[in-house]
Parts: C-alpha cells; structure tokens; sequence
C-alpha cells in the first residue's frame, strides 16, 4: 500500500481497522458497515484456503469457489461503505487512545479499535510433494472436503493422536481407509481393537513420497521401505499458526493450543483479547473454525466492537455537553436542580409569581 493510496485518508480516524481479509474479516466489516461505523480493511491477499476448489457448508453458496466467495464479499461490505486496501500489516501500536496500524510498505492509519482476522499458517508434514497437493487430494478436514472422497481409498498420514480421530471421522464417508503410522508412533490397545472392528487397516513404517497418476492425481503412498499403497486421498494434521506477529508491540503474544494443535491468540467469548482496544475473530483465534464458524465469529466480533464504540461514543457526548466539571453549562443545571424558578433572582424580584407575597 503506496503513501498516494492512504493519502485520501490523511489524517482520518477509522472507527475500525480490520485487518485480515476473510470470511471472519469481511463479516465483520459488513456488520459495522451498516450500522453506519467507518471501516478499513487491510488484506494482505493470502487467503487460507486457496488452493482448494471450493468451500463447503455455507448455506445456499455450498461448493463457491474461495475466492469467488471472497469477491462477492468484497462487493457486498463496499457497498454499505466499507472501505477495503491491500497490504500486509507489519505493526500496531498505540498512541494515546488510538491505535496506528502500519504496512511494510510505509502506510499508516489511526483507527479507534483493531480486529485481527489474519488467519493462520498450516504447516504441513515434511512429506516430499505434499505441500504440492495440499487442498486437492491432500486434505486434513472431513467436513469441508470429506464428501468428496466418499467411497474412495482413503489413507491417513501419522504424526501425532490426531490421526486416530481422523481415520475415525474419514471410516464414516469410506469403508476403505488405512492409517500410516508413519512418525505418529504406535496407537492404544483399546484403539487397535476399535480400528480392526471398523475394518481400518493400519501399516508401520515412515511414508516417504507420494505416487500420481498421468492426470496428475494422487495415487499412492510410497514407505521407506520401498513398498507402496494405493491411495486415493491422503489426510494429514498440520499444525495450526496463527498470523498474529505483527501484535508483538502491543504485548500479544501467541499461546499454545490446549490440545495441541499449533498456536493461537487467546481472546474471550466476543473475541476480545484483553487489550484495550483489539479484538480477534476467526482462525487465528479458533484453529479449527471452518468456513462458517469462522465468519460467524467475526459477526460476533464486530457485535461487540461496536458495543464498545456505543459506549465510548455516549460517555464523550456527556463530556461535550457537560464541557467540564466548573462550565458554564454544568452551573447553570446545577442552579436549576436546586433554586428551581429562584434562580433568576432579580428577574424574580421584578416579576413576582402570583401569591408570592411580593
């Protein structure tokens, strides 16, 4: 973002600055948008999902592809007002009581409140040629790309306790799944027993490249051991990173999941993070929010944001109008809450009421 593209905003004060441009992001400039709030949204232009063909369980826009999805979106908050840039965030910090958000490339704009929505990083197993095929028929999700692969040979890629719960969830859409123990370690006795009961076959040793077809499509698994299988599809457990370094000044560090899973920002129920000011809604706060969940929390966000504004807006009016605490304005209410119609004194000695008895 080029100085001459913020120049029009010089000097301006957002009431919020959103920045990341999601699903989670643009829902929440759509809901501030029309309540009349002005809004910015930085968008680094990176968006998550991508590589895949389309999202899934979005009512009446089920199988639209992502960035079709992205640039409806875009129209939509634009229309009520919204104002969207592109730009990679690189800091935020406070001055007094706003918030200056700045882009590598030299822009800077104040805002009254943040809300982070940049998603996160997945960081793949170190498979040769995954990375490659990550979206397509490399996949991680059962209920974003699971009724795609119904019926099909299904493998699951080993690297931690994740991968017994997804051969589970992926045994539902096929009866043919096999789990790769790969570098997951072994599973739990009482697992064993529940994987051979769901005919779930299981296969020790470390998965050292992928086999595609001549219409570039996954194929098969290839072990270390020089022995290959066929396979469909291969589902895999990133590790989730939220986007969230660019927080560091303001003292928001990112925290570890609970269950493991990556990293997150750590914020309550309305996405507040507990400083003054920032928010966050999406996946770089909920790791494994999809499509939906993600945009309705950043609904919630914006709920809450402008709440807040409400808030700030009404108690700075009451200031404005009281003009301090020894004004003019506030002697002269206080006169009347205690003298009432004796206030105008010589104006009631001239104009006396009737049965005053002056």
């Amino acid at each position: 973002m080029s100085e001459k593209q913020w120049g029009q905003e010089a000097g301006q004060v957002w009431d919020v600055v959103v920045v990341g441009g999601g699903v989670a992001g643009l829902s929440a400039a759509l809901t501030l948008a029309r309540v009349r709030r002005s809004v910015l949204v930085i968008d680094e232009g990176e968006p998550r999902n991508a590589p895949a063909s389309a999202a899934h369980g979005l009512l009446s826009r089920d199988g639209v592809a992502p960035l079709e999805l992205l640039r409806l979106a875009r129209e939509e908050v634009a229309s009520y007002g919204g104002r969207i840039v592109s730009g990679r965030v690189e800091g935020v910090r406070r001055e007094g009581e706003r918030l200056v958000v700045g882009t590598e490339d030299g822009g800077r704009t104040m805002a009254r409140r943040v809300l982070v929505t940049t998603g996160l990083v997945d960081e793949l197993p170190g498979v040769p040629g995954l990375a490659q095929r990550w979206g397509r028929d490399v996949l991680h999700c059962p209920y974003c790309h699971g009724w795609e692969v119904r019926d099909a040979a299904v493998g699951v890629l080993g690297t931690g306790p994740a991968a017994f719960h997804q051969a589970l969830l992926f045994r539902q859409l096929s009866s043919e799944v096999t789990l790769f123990l790969h570098t997951g370690g072994d599973v739990a006795g009482e697992q064993w027993e529940q994987l051979a009961a769901l005919g779930v076959g299981v296969v020790d040793g470390e998965v050292c490249g992928l086999d595609v077809d001549d219409q570039d499509r996954l194929s098969g698994v290839r072990l270390a051991s020089g022995r290959s299988f066929a396979v469909d599809a291969l589902v895999v457990a990133p590790r989730f990173v939220a986007r969230a370094g660019f927080l560091t000044e303001l003292g928001l560090p990112v925290t570890e999941h609970p269950m493991g899973l990556g990293v997150r920002l750590v914020t309550d129920e309305a996405g507040f993070t507990g400083v003054e000011g920032v928010w966050a809604a999406g996946n770089v706060t909920d790791l494994l929010a999809g499509v939906p969940a993600a945009a309705a929390s950043g609904t919630q966000a914006a709920v809450a944001i402008n709440m807040d504004l409400i808030g700030a807006d009404a108690k700075a009016a009451v200031t404005a109008r009281a003009g301090g605490v020894f004004s003019e304005a506030m002697e002269a209410e206080a006169s009347r809450r205690v003298l009432g119609d004796r206030r105008h004194g010589l104006d009631s000695l001239l104009h006396p009421r009737p049965g005053s008895g002056r």
